[in-house]
């Protein structure tokens, strides 16, 4: 009897241990992404009422002189010349979108575009007036362009490279024209700040809230043998009615439903910050302007994104199906430094159990350069620690020639060494936040089901789980309801 009991109270203690996950089930999860954080790739059709939509936040462009056959760039003292032979990261300006007719240009020092006089330079770290421009397109060759200053002038290059802003003139669109250049798009966002600055407040699709997920498919995700939502959210939604330009209200409203649906369905949910203030990786999910990651180059980002993780948890503690708190989405390094993540994941685990002692709160790895077990020293001072590490077989040269059966190979060998890398005793909970069905080979559905089948496999031996990119999404290999519904995958 006494060894029962010690059995007993052996397990019990085991399982309640930070690196344990014999008291939880397997996390099989999918995200809701494209839904209060939008990615355009997921839904394109969201951006095609945007006006001039060519030219939104982020978008990176080139200007080439026709007449000198140079690129516009930036001199180290902040001159704007045209100088380069060939395109480089000196002659990309990133576009601040003002309206449909007036833009801001960042230069790749983060410096703004303006005049000094008739000089054009980049020397404003703030756009003012003297920072505003107007991009006027050929109409039979939109390649074609014109850049009217705020003097009214047009900018024009001189005999030796100098950028100025006072040509007069029409001159027409031809190759002697020198305030002509040609215009070269290079790079775009398509996430949340796009698609609300360009639409502005009072048009912004917030009927694709209402609209993209409903109901009927937490009902879906339960019969289809899933157990958890993964919700991404952006930081914004901790000032709803009154979130900061050009972001609109109301998104908090659709996570309260995902609740309340979640709670009718008996599903778990994994909250997650997809998107933090000044961008933790540039990309146009965490709600960037124009690619630059500025995450954490202040304390004051640092605080916004703690006092977001506390506005979430305070909201949704009392519900039965919060399960997890991930904290942070995909922090890249090295620009978010492991010192400046460490002091904001001790942070936000004060106030996440300062409202909740049952929810997992969930670390990211950082993307780039890194040591996969970083985070390991910090989570061990935590209860309930997750690491979320995301694998795709994609975004890498060494997935480019691989056949299926390699890629289904890479999944049960490469990927199985990294989590066994990963689970050490008494380590934190690991968990695949993010996969998909997709590769870079065209397959059969016979193989697809293979793929998919080993990731399922693999994944759902670590000690926490896994969650799948995404529920929907126009690429089909890319949606779990589309894969479930079409007999690719089956959970």
């Amino acid at each position: 009897m006494r060894l029962l009991i010690f059995s007993i109270a052996c397990f019990y203690m085991l399982s309640f241990s930070n690196g344990s996950s014999d008291s939880i089930p397997k996390v099989r999860a999918v995200s809701l992404g494209g839904w209060l954080v939008t990615e355009g790739w997921i839904k394109p059709s969201l951006f095609d009422g945007i006006p001039n939509k060519d030219f939104m936040d982020g978008t990176q462009v080139q200007l080439k002189s026709v007449k000198l056959g140079k690129y516009l760039s930036t001199e180290s003292g902040g001159g704007i010349v045209v100088s380069n032979i060939t395109a480089s990261d000196s002659a990309t300006l990133r576009l601040w979108r003002i309206d449909q007719s007036n833009f801001n240009f960042r230069v790749f020092n983060k410096k703004f575009v303006g005049l000094n006089g008739i000089r054009v330079v980049a020397e404003a770290s703030t756009p003012s007036k003297t920072e505003i421009f107007q991009i006027h397109r050929n109409p039979r060759d939109q390649s074609r362009v014109r850049i009217k200053a705020s003097n009214g002038y047009f900018l024009q290059v001189k005999t030796k490279g100098l950028v100025s802003a006072d040509y007069k003139e029409n001159g027409g669109w031809g190759d002697d024209n020198p305030s002509v250049f040609l215009l070269n798009i290079t790079g775009k966002l398509e996430g949340e700040y796009q698609v609300t600055n360009g639409y502005g407040p009072l048009l912004a699709p917030k009927e694709h809230w209402s609209t993209y997920i409903v109901e009927k498919d937490f009902d879906f995700i339960k019969k289809s043998g899933l157990n958890t939502v993964r919700l991404p959210v952006g930081w914004w939604i901790a000032h709803d009615p009154h979130p900061p330009k050009p972001f609109v209200a109301g998104s908090v409203e659709f996570v309260d439903k995902a609740f309340s649906w979640a709670e009718k369905y008996g599903i778990k949910v994994i909250l997650d910050l997809h998107a933090a203030p000044g961008s933790q990786n540039g990309w146009e999910h965490s709600g960037s302007r124009d690619g630059f990651q500025e995450w954490g180059q202040t304390y004051d980002t640092i605080q916004q994104t703690v006092d977001v993780i506390d506005f979430l948890t305070a909201r949704y503690a009392k519900s039965p199906s919060l399960f997890g708190m991930a904290v942070l989405n995909e922090p890249f390094a090295p620009i978010v430094s492991v010192q400046n993540l460490t002091r904001f994941y001790k942070a936000s685990y004060e106030v996440v159990r300062k409202h909740s002692s049952t929810a997992y709160f969930i670390l990211a790895n950082r993307l780039g350069p890194q040591e996969p077990r970083e985070l390991f020293g910090l989570a061990k001072q935590m209860t309930k620690a997750v690491i979320d590490v995301h694998f795709y077989s994609l975004f890498s040269e060494i997935y480019t020639n691989l056949t299926v059966q390699q890629n289904i190979d890479y999944i049960y060998n490469n990927r199985t060494q990294h989590l066994d890398y990963l689970t050490v005793p008494n380590g934190p909970l690991i968990f695949v936040g993010e996969w998909t069905a997709e590769m870079l080979v065209n397959a059969t559905k016979r193989e697809y089901r293979r793929y998919a089948k080993a990731q399922q496999q693999v994944y759902g031996k670590t000690t926490f789980g896994w969650a799948f990119w995404t529920l929907k999404n126009v690429r089909n290999r890319w949606s779990l309801e589309w894969l479930i519904k079409h007999r690719y995958i089956k959970i």
